[in-house]
Formats: C-alpha cells, sequence, structure tokens
C-alpha cells in the first residue's frame, strides 16, 4: 500500500512518461509535490523501487520506468519512448512518417548545422500534424533538465516566428545554431540553457535568427 505522497509521484511520473516521453526532473517532481528539498524526492523514489512500482534503468540518468500502478487505476496505452508534437513529414510508410534529417544541432555552446538531403528518421504517422517540419540530432547537454539529451532527435516546425519561453533553433551571426529556450527582451535575445552548468548566451536583436521551433523529441533506445 502507498503513501498518499508516493501514489501522487508515481502518477506524476506516469503521466509524464505517457505525455513526454521522459522522466520528469527531480526538481519538477519536488514542484508538483509540494516539497521543500530533492531528498525528499529520493526518499519517495526509493520507496517506490522497493515497493516494485518503478525501476531505474541503467546507465541513463533520470530514467525511470514505471512498472505498475496502484489497483484501480489503468496504465495509459501511450508508448513511453515517444514525445508527441504537432509536427509535419514528407513521404511516408506503413504506419511511419519520414523527415528529414538536417544533420546535428548543438545543444550545449553554438555550433554550424549542417544539412545531408540524403537522410531521414522515421517517426510514428499518428504524430504528425500539418507543418514543415525536419528532423535534427542534439550534440550536448546543455538542455537536460527539459529531458533533451545528448544523441536525441528533436523534431523542429520551420519558420521566424516564435514567442519567448519556446524552445528554438537559433542562427547566431549567419552561421552557428543551437537549441535553446528563447526570451525576448527588447533589443537584445536570450538563448536560454537548461543547464546549470552552462550560461545564458546574450546578443543584440539582429545577430540572431529563428529558424524553427522545438515541436517533438523522438528518442530510440538501443
Amino acid at each position: 500500500m502507498l503513501t498518499a505522497k508516493q501514489q501522487q509521484l508515481l502518477l506524476f511520473i506516469d503521466g509524464r512518461l505517457n505525455s513526454g516521453g521522459v522522466s520528469p526532473s527531480f526538481d519538477e517532481m519536488k514542484d508538483a509535490l509540494g516539497l521543500k528539498s530533492k531528498s525528499g524526492v529520493h526518499r519517495l523514489i526509493n520507496a517506490l523501487e522497493e515497493r516494485g512500482f518503478i525501476k531505474r534503468m541503467a546507465n541513463r540518468a533520470r530514467a525511470l520506468e514505471v512498472v505498475k500502478l496502484p489497483d484501480g487505476i489503468a496504465p495509459t496505452d501511450q508508448p513511453s519512448n515517444v514525445v508527441e508534437g504537432n509536427f509535419g513529414a514528407t513521404t511516408g510508410s506503413a504506419g511511419m512518417i519520414e523527415l528529414p534529417l538536417h544533420g546535428r544541432i548543438a545543444a550545449g555552446a553554438p555550433i554550424e548545422a549542417f544539412e545531408n538531403a540524403d537522410s531521414f528518421v522515421q517517426v510514428p504517422a499518428a504524430m504528425v500534424g500539418r507543418g514543415d517540419c525536419y528532423a535534427l540530432e542534439i550534440s550536448g547537454e546543455s538542455m537536460i533538465d527539459l529531458g533533451i539529451l545528448d544523441g536525441d532527435t528533436v523534431i523542429i516546425e520551420s519558420g521566424p516566428a516564435a514567442r519567448s519561453g519556446e524552445i528554438v533553433v537559433a542562427l547566431v551571426d549567419d552561421m552557428e545554431a543551437t537549441l535553446k529556450t528563447l526570451r525576448k527582451d527588447g533589443r537584445s535575445v536570450a538563448l536560454i540553457p537548461a543547464n546549470k552548468d552552462h550560461e545564458i548566451q546574450t546578443y543584440d536583436a539582429d545577430r540572431v535568427q529563428v529558424q524553427g521551433r522545438l515541436v517533438g523529441l523522438f528518442r530510440q533506445y538501443h
């Protein structure tokens, strides 16, 4: 039998896995449960693991798997390794859609993005909307606190429009591309990482071009 807090955390983790494909961070769990410190989250995670409700996935930071839910609560059917989004597609096959894979994008210091028109990535057709979208492979760890990990494939809706708070592909000085959270501040633009070890990058607005916004993430487990 679970305590109220243990069940609340278990359902929160299950909901995030099934809607987002990645485990919530300890800060997110702390805030969701109204706890004052992450040590309380650690104790709840350990208790759930000891009781067989969750298990930690080896060699993957923050990777949790919900093994079962309390009696009377049905699990969802949403796959836990896919983040859904409203992203568009080009060609497709049975049950899958192909998106062009336009190389790698930095989730760290800006690097030059490159294109490879011969590469494609398949995503489930049920995930696809109508936008003009493409895929990029993540390089770096500056967005890990938002569940965007090195080696992940992100789905980008192409276009220059984005609001503050959205995760975007930003082209700096017409040559370096990076994936960051956008913050507009008058004549300047801040590109914000999701990793305490990385600094916010601030530029004059005319140095930054938004090339698209993040609408999904696709992760394959090997």
